[in-house]
């Protein structure tokens, strides 16, 4: 069986209206993507500045910024697994998405008003945990709201929105520190409006599925014989996904490639604009594509983008080649990300997604955080080359793997 051939796969849930309209995404998808989109401004307008703000205002050391932001990261990933299991314990994908995005509007005011460290602290790692909550239970719906013959596009959909607010957030950041003369407050402030935005939308405007029969009931999701049922094509998702992330480490050594180009201080933000940019535009096309063609087959081109843009990078002598190198590196995630998402639906049991995204999220997020060590460790080591190049070593050692599932999903 072929992936692209939709009318031998088994009948999922019913999708309710929304899984009847023809060839439109339907209106939920766009809703979570807007979601996602006005989250991810607000949640950036603050990221963008925490650091320099923790350390010329508060006065806390880099190596303490880094330690904070690694251990919030991971904290979001452990928690996505337990979300992820508790939305298909209840059935209920919704409440705990809003749930997780709620959490992360309480938070945005705590910035401006907080006084001391310990606040900064508490709201950061709130802010992570309401992200682990709502991630694996937002990815379940819309994978629950999609129809099967437009899951990558939806997937490709919401991620380019997504992607959207990663890039508008700090640019609105840049401008409204410029207009206030670098008042933090006050940008912070200005922060909380997309958060509310964003939880008035998810609240008012998503509609779970209605379900003519129920799924299977799932008692204990992470039971060993509930995981075995996720099925050995999830698992070498999950597998391939995991080497994968070995090669994409934080997107922060971009930013040090930069620096270390000459690139001026004032306009090193500009490579996250840059990358983020061609994430976004590509990743939705790209969804289109994977439900008219293999989607391993993407995948694959996906993880050739990446070695592409480690070898730009690593041997870039210049502001061309690292430009090129940074391009590539979003385009591999716009042909990746969505991809990784949508095969995770494809490989599960409806009633088990939320555990496969929470599982997923969980191994791919504590794989990035090695990654970025082993990264952080080659730089310090041999220097930059050696950094991307190992990256590109650990892309083409997950090429095969992409064989394999391809032969699993056929299966």
């Amino acid at each position: 069986m072929n992936l692209t051939d939709r009318s031998e796969i088994p009948p999922e849930r019913p999708q309710g209206r929304a899984g009847n309209l023809g060839n439109k995404i339907p209106a939920g998808v766009w809703v979570l993507g807007f979601v996602s989109l006005f989250m991810d401004i607000s949640s950036e307008m603050i990221h963008a500045l925490l650091p320099a703000y923790m350390v010329t205002v508060l006065g806390l050391s880099t190596l303490a910024v880094g330690v904070i932001e690694g251990i919030a990261e991971a904290t979001a990933s452990i928690v996505k697994v337990f979300s992820g299991a508790l939305s298909d314990w209840l059935g209920k994908r919704k409440l705990l998405a809003a749930l997780g995005y709620g959490l992360a509007a309480v938070t945005k005011p705590i910035f401006p008003l907080a006084s001391s460290l310990d606040w900064i602290v508490a709201a950061r790692f709130v802010d992570r945990i309401g992200k682990g909550i709502r991630g694996a239970p937002r990815d379940a719906l819309v994978a629950d709201i999609a129809p099967p013959h437009l899951r990558g596009a939806s997937f490709g959909l919401r991620q380019s929105l997504d992607t959207v607010g990663a890039f508008l957030g700090p640019l609105l950041a840049i401008v409204l520190m410029w207009l206030t003369a670098d008042n933090f407050r006050a940008v912070f402030w200005i922060a909380v409006i997309p958060a509310l935005l964003s939880v008035v939308l998810i609240t008012a405007a998503v509609k779970e599925p209605r379900h003519e029969s129920g799924p299977r009931l799932v008692r204990v999701p992470l039971h060993r014989a509930e995981l075995a049922r996720l099925g050995p094509a999830y698992w070498w998702v999950v597998a391939v996904a995991a080497v994968f992330t070995l090669a994409r480490f934080s997107e922060a050594f971009l930013v040090l490639r930069a620096q270390s180009l000459g690139v001026p201080l004032a306009v090193v933000p500009a490579v996250m604009v840059v990358m983020s940019a061609a994430y976004s535009v590509s990743a939705y096309p790209v969804g289109m594509l994977s439900d008219r063609i293999d989607r391993t087959t993407i995948l694959a081109v996906g993880l050739s983008l990446l070695i592409a843009a480690d070898a730009a990078l690593a041997f870039a002598s210049g502001y061309a080649a690292l430009g090129l190198g940074v391009v590539l590196w979003g385009l591999h995630m716009g042909f990746t990300q969505g991809l990784l998402a949508t095969l995770v639906a494809d490989a599960s049991p409806p009633e088990m997604r939320g555990t496969a995204f929470g599982m997923f999220n969980l191994v791919t997020g504590l794989v990035l955080l090695v990654a970025s060590i082993v990264a952080g460790a080659l730089w310090e080591v041999s220097g930059p080359r050696a950094t991307f190049l190992g990256g590109a070593a650990f892309a083409a050692l997950a090429l095969p793997g992409v064989l394999l599932i391809r032969m699993k999903l056929k299966r």
